[in-house]
């Protein structure tokens, strides 16, 4: 009774509320990921997950690049909730199901595209960081695993094999002349679709990127409006994106502006500490407006980083995810890295969907979540 009393004084007082940040989870990496004498990569062989490219990461790269992609805004609460939120429900495994067939059922369409499965790369700044090649890894990585990429910069087009779909992020300004140009040039590039960013109203209050002088460099205000995303639909024939969702009355107002897909995010933690974690966005909508799925593409990305959480989102009607930092850490092995991470993602997806009785990827339904008990291993 006393080790009880004592165990339950400890938990009342708010010890574990206390716990610092984790990196990558405890499965043997420090013993199997070595680096050579000369400071060379483990081998990408020994790689069997996503959370490894972050070990090897973590060694690997100067600290002051592996900041820039790692931190969050102010104290990391939102980053660190984005990764957990997935834990905080349980799975509600079917048995005595057909499933053999699940690895073909990963192909998606987003905006009348075909991709071979239900991801994407997410746009993120700064590929050089990790590789010479830069962003060209993520256009030549995606186009072997025939996954979207939705580059950040237009300069890499040239790389993209003949027929390949990527999408352009754009930061747009309210200066009317820039943003035709921008538009011009991204449409001559190729582009198929804009995904304009609009989680970024200030910039976003990183202590950690502060101290290693990797910041951004815009704090500016931005004047954006409903208004404007209208005005900005005038300017281009291609379909605009708005990235950064976090609300289902915003994600209503979307509809009604007539928006062609949105993307939850909340800029991987980036900008505002406290923000919701995109699961949880998609959550509100599908109990405050179910079918809104049906009336948008929904889109989401942030802290994916096994197979089921993408399943758990796509429960909930989203129709694809993106990953960002998993496919920015794995650059540094290069083009072969990004297409590691597409094939880890595309197997544990079918092997998750498989354990938990699906089928038909496209037919996975909310029932397979509990959704109304969330649960205390990540609280």
């Amino acid at each position: 009774m006393r080790i009880q009393a004592g165990v339950v004084s400890l938990l009342a007082s708010g010890a574990l509320a206390a716990r610092p940040f984790l990196n990558e989870p405890d499965t043997g990496i420090e013993d199997v990921l070595q680096f050579s004498s000369n400071g060379s990569l483990p081998d990408i062989k020994s790689i069997v997950g996503l959370p490894d490219f972050e070990y090897v990461a973590r060694k690997y790269l100067p600290t002051r690049n592996f900041t820039y992609y790692r931190n969050g805004a102010a104290g990391e609460y939102s980053y660190r909730n984005n990764l957990e939120v997935y834990r905080r429900y349980r799975l509600r495994p079917r048995v005595l199901v057909d499933i053999s067939n699940i690895e073909s059922t990963l192909s998606t369409t987003i905006l009348g595209h075909n991709f071979s499965a239900p991801f994407f790369i997410s746009p993120c700044a700064r590929a050089d960081y990790a590789h010479a090649n830069a962003e060209i890894n993520f256009v030549k990585g995606a186009a072997a695993g025939n996954i979207l990429y939705m580059r950040s910069i237009e300069d890499i087009a040239a790389a993209k094999r003949p027929g390949q779909v990527l999408f352009q992020q754009l930061y747009l300004e309210s200066n009317e002349t820039f943003n035709k140009d921008l538009f011009q040039r991204t449409e001559k590039a190729g582009a198929k679709a804009i995904v304009f960013t609009v989680d970024s109203a200030a910039d976003g209050n990183r202590h950690r990127a502060a101290r290693f002088g990797v910041g951004s460099a815009d704090s500016s205000y931005s004047a954006f409006s409903w208004t404007f995303y209208e005005q900005l639909r005038n300017q281009t024939k291609l379909p605009i994106i708005l990235k950064g969702i976090m609300t289902v009355e915003d994600a209503q107002e979307a509809v009604k502006r007539k928006v062609p897909a949105i993307i939850l995010s909340n800029h991987g933690g980036r900008q505002l500490d406290g923000s919701p974690s995109a699961l949880e966005v998609a959550l509100e909508i599908y109990e405050k407006d179910p079918d809104l799925f049906k009336k948008i593409e929904v889109l989401a990305d942030g802290g994916i980083r096994y197979g089921v959480d993408a399943i758990m989102l796509l429960s909930l009607g989203v129709k694809a995810v993106g990953l960002g930092r998993p496919f920015m850490y794995s650059n540094i092995y290069g083009q072969e890295g990004v297409e590691k991470v597409i094939q880890i993602m595309k197997h544990e997806m079918a092997i998750d969907a498989g354990n938990l009785g699906i089928p038909d990827l496209k037919k996975v339904s909310p029932d397979f979540v509990e959704w109304k008990k969330p649960s205390g291993w990540a609280m």
